[in-house]
Protein backbone atom coordinates (compact mmCIF):
# COMPACT_ATOMS: atom_id res chain seq x y z
CA UNK A 1 0.00 0.00 0.00
CA UNK A 2 1.06 3.54 -0.74
CA UNK A 3 -0.34 6.69 0.82
CA UNK A 4 -0.10 10.01 -1.01
CA UNK A 5 -0.71 13.47 0.42
CA UNK A 6 -0.70 16.55 -1.81
CA UNK A 7 -0.06 20.11 -0.70
CA UNK A 8 0.75 23.49 -2.19
CA UNK A 9 -2.44 24.34 -4.01
CA UNK A 10 -4.00 27.77 -3.82
CA UNK A 11 -5.20 30.78 -5.74
CA UNK A 12 -2.95 32.74 -8.06
CA UNK A 13 -3.31 35.27 -10.83
CA UNK A 14 -2.64 34.37 -14.44
CA UNK A 15 1.07 34.35 -15.16
CA UNK A 16 1.92 33.34 -11.62
CA UNK A 17 3.55 30.19 -10.27
CA UNK A 18 2.78 27.46 -7.77
CA UNK A 19 4.64 24.37 -6.63
CA UNK A 20 2.68 21.31 -5.62
CA UNK A 21 4.16 18.60 -3.43
CA UNK A 22 3.11 15.00 -2.94
CA UNK A 23 4.48 13.14 0.06
CA UNK A 24 4.50 9.36 -0.33
CA UNK A 25 4.60 6.78 2.43
CA UNK A 26 4.17 3.03 2.71
CA UNK A 27 5.57 0.42 0.34
CA UNK A 28 8.42 1.24 -2.02
CA UNK A 29 9.07 -0.22 -5.47
CA UNK A 30 12.13 -0.37 -7.66
CA UNK A 31 10.08 0.27 -10.80
CA UNK A 32 7.30 2.82 -10.71
CA UNK A 33 5.54 5.79 -12.20
CA UNK A 34 4.40 8.81 -10.27
CA UNK A 35 2.14 11.30 -11.95
CA UNK A 36 0.11 14.43 -11.62
CA UNK A 37 -3.44 14.51 -12.92
CA UNK A 38 -6.07 17.21 -12.82
CA UNK A 39 -9.81 17.43 -13.04
CA UNK A 40 -11.81 20.55 -13.74
CA UNK A 41 -15.55 20.71 -12.99
CA UNK A 42 -17.52 18.82 -15.61
CA UNK A 43 -14.41 17.38 -17.24
CA UNK A 44 -12.61 14.07 -17.11
CA UNK A 45 -9.47 13.65 -15.09
CA UNK A 46 -6.47 14.17 -17.35
CA UNK A 47 -2.76 13.59 -17.14
CA UNK A 48 -0.53 16.61 -16.54
CA UNK A 49 2.94 15.18 -16.11
CA UNK A 50 4.68 12.10 -14.79
CA UNK A 51 8.07 10.68 -13.89
CA UNK A 52 9.27 7.10 -13.76
CA UNK A 53 11.86 5.23 -11.70
CA UNK A 54 14.53 6.03 -14.33
CA UNK A 55 13.81 9.75 -13.99
CA UNK A 56 12.16 10.05 -17.38
CA UNK A 57 9.43 12.66 -17.55
CA UNK A 58 6.42 13.09 -19.78
CA UNK A 59 3.95 15.93 -20.11
CA UNK A 60 0.61 16.79 -21.60
CA UNK A 61 0.91 19.12 -24.59
CA UNK A 62 -1.09 21.79 -22.76
CA UNK A 63 1.58 22.20 -20.07
CA UNK A 64 4.84 21.51 -21.91
CA UNK A 65 7.34 24.26 -21.30
CA UNK A 66 5.38 25.59 -18.32
CA UNK A 67 5.19 22.70 -15.85
CA UNK A 68 8.02 20.57 -14.49
CA UNK A 69 7.73 17.26 -12.63
CA UNK A 70 10.54 16.28 -10.30
CA UNK A 71 11.12 13.97 -7.37
CA UNK A 72 13.23 13.84 -4.25
CA UNK A 73 13.76 10.15 -3.59
CA UNK A 74 15.32 10.74 -0.17
CA UNK A 75 12.21 12.62 0.94
CA UNK A 76 9.85 10.36 -1.03
CA UNK A 77 8.25 13.48 -2.43
CA UNK A 78 6.98 14.32 -5.89
CA UNK A 79 6.79 17.91 -7.08
CA UNK A 80 4.98 19.81 -9.78
CA UNK A 81 6.39 23.25 -10.53
CA UNK A 82 3.80 25.25 -12.42
CA UNK A 83 4.84 28.48 -14.12
CA UNK A 84 3.00 30.88 -16.42
CA UNK A 85 -0.29 29.65 -15.06
CA UNK A 86 -3.45 30.21 -17.09
CA UNK A 87 -7.11 30.28 -16.05
CA UNK A 88 -7.59 27.00 -17.91
CA UNK A 89 -5.16 25.36 -15.48
CA UNK A 90 -7.79 25.75 -12.76
CA UNK A 91 -8.62 22.28 -11.44
CA UNK A 92 -8.22 19.84 -8.60
CA UNK A 93 -4.75 18.36 -8.90
CA UNK A 94 -4.10 14.77 -7.88
CA UNK A 95 -0.92 12.86 -7.26
CA UNK A 96 -0.89 9.19 -8.27
CA UNK A 97 1.48 6.23 -8.13
CA UNK A 98 1.76 2.79 -9.64
CA UNK A 99 4.34 0.04 -8.98
CA UNK A 100 5.22 -0.42 -12.65
CA UNK A 101 7.11 1.68 -15.17
CA UNK A 102 5.77 2.49 -18.61
CA UNK A 103 2.61 4.27 -19.80
CA UNK A 104 3.06 6.79 -17.03
CA UNK A 105 0.51 9.21 -18.48
CA UNK A 106 -2.29 6.64 -18.62
CA UNK A 107 -4.71 7.34 -15.79
CA UNK A 108 -6.35 3.93 -15.67
CA UNK A 109 -3.09 2.14 -14.83
CA UNK A 110 -2.60 3.93 -11.52
CA UNK A 111 -3.30 2.10 -8.28
CA UNK A 112 -2.85 4.81 -5.67
CA UNK A 113 -4.27 8.32 -5.51
CA UNK A 114 -4.05 11.27 -3.18
CA UNK A 115 -7.02 13.35 -2.09
CA UNK A 116 -6.15 16.28 -4.33
CA UNK A 117 -5.27 19.93 -3.92
CA UNK A 118 -7.17 22.78 -5.54
CA UNK A 119 -5.48 25.19 -7.92
CA UNK A 120 -7.39 28.28 -9.00
CA UNK A 121 -5.99 30.72 -11.55
CA UNK A 122 -7.76 34.02 -12.03
CA UNK A 123 -7.49 36.25 -15.08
Amino acid sequence: QVQLVESGGGSVQAGGSLRLSCAASGDTYSRYCMGWFRQAPGKEREGVGAIDSDGRTSYADAVKGRFTVSQDNAKKTLYLQMNSLKPEDTAMYYCAAKPRAGACMTRSYYNYWGQGTQVTVSS
